[in-house]
């Protein structure tokens, strides 16, 4: 089950089944000012750095990491998967950006690993035996070439992760009701999943209505990957709680998830 943390004005979402810190993050709770109030946690929308930092320590202080040992993904809605290391401590926030990625994983202690969204799908990873975690930013494209069973082969590949002990959890995004798409979306998610996807597919006149969340899901099961929890929360019905790239225009902030890589075993 996804549940909604409080502290104080901050408002974040975790998952039952994942042990080690972490946090799907809303728009509420930070300092951020004028169109990206309040909690931005993206570097590159115009926001004051310090403002970032200031919403990723308010962050720290309520899930428990370092804002030192963050490592900020950077995005390009590829499928690639890049591991973490001691060496990546502090990468886009005190250290220079990392290469081309939408998903990391790591099993270094500490290191606290953030991907970013604002309509997108965000998958969080944990391996209940290893301790090893994982994140992944899933837009459509990210969904049709399957990048959470990338991770899932990453981390199996990296840490020995086996895919029955590894949680995870698919964080707010557009949902069905909004996400409005021409055939090529559908197509995509056909060609790459065969009839298990219709069933996720509604067309509504010219146009397609996806699910993204339970394709993700689906990707994640053919992956061998069995607890998966998944909120119901829809970026675009909610666009006062969480940031939309639809609903503004992109005229907005981000937010994202985070997931801590904890000391000792799980």
């Amino acid at each position: 089950m996804i549940l909604t943390q409080k502290n104080g004005q901050l408002e974040y979402l975790t998952a039952e089944g994942i042990a080690a810190p972490h946090c799907f993050t809303t728009r509420l709770g930070g300092v951020s000012q004028g169109h990206l109030q309040s909690l931005n946690i993206g570097t590159s929308r115009g926001d004051d750095p310090e403002n970032v930092l200031e919403n990723y320590r308010r962050l720290g202080n309520a899930i428990g990491f370092d804002i030192h040992n963050l490592v900020l993904s950077r995005q390009t809605h590829s499928d690639i998967v890049y591991p973490v290391t001691e060496k990546d401590r502090g990468a886009g926030l005190f250290a220079p950006h990392l290469e081309e990625c939408d998903a990391l994983i790591t099993n270094t202690p500490g290191i606290a690993l953030v991907v970013f969204t604002a309509d997108c799908t965000p998958i969080l990873f944990w391996d209940s035996v290893t301790g090893a975690v994982g994140a992944a930013h899933a837009g459509w494209r990210g969904t049709a070439s399957g990048i959470a069973a990338r991770v899932v082969e990453a981390m199996a590949r990296e840490y020995g992760s086996r895919p029955e002990n590894i949680r995870a959890a698919i964080g707010p995004n557009i949902g069905q009701c909004h996400f409005e798409t021409d055939a090529d979306v559908p197509q995509a998610m056909l060609a790459a999943y065969g009839k298990d996807a219709e069933e996720w597919i509604e067309a509504r006149g010219a146009k397609y209505h996806l699910d993204l969340k339970a394709i993700n899901r689906l990707v994640l099961h053919r992956a061998g990957v069995e607890a998966v929890e998944m909120s119901s929360d829809c970026t675009v019905c909610q666009c006062g709680r969480f940031w939309s790239h639809r609903v503004t225009g992109g005229r907005r902030g981000s937010q994202g998830a985070i997931i801590v890589c904890r000391e000792g075993k799980p």
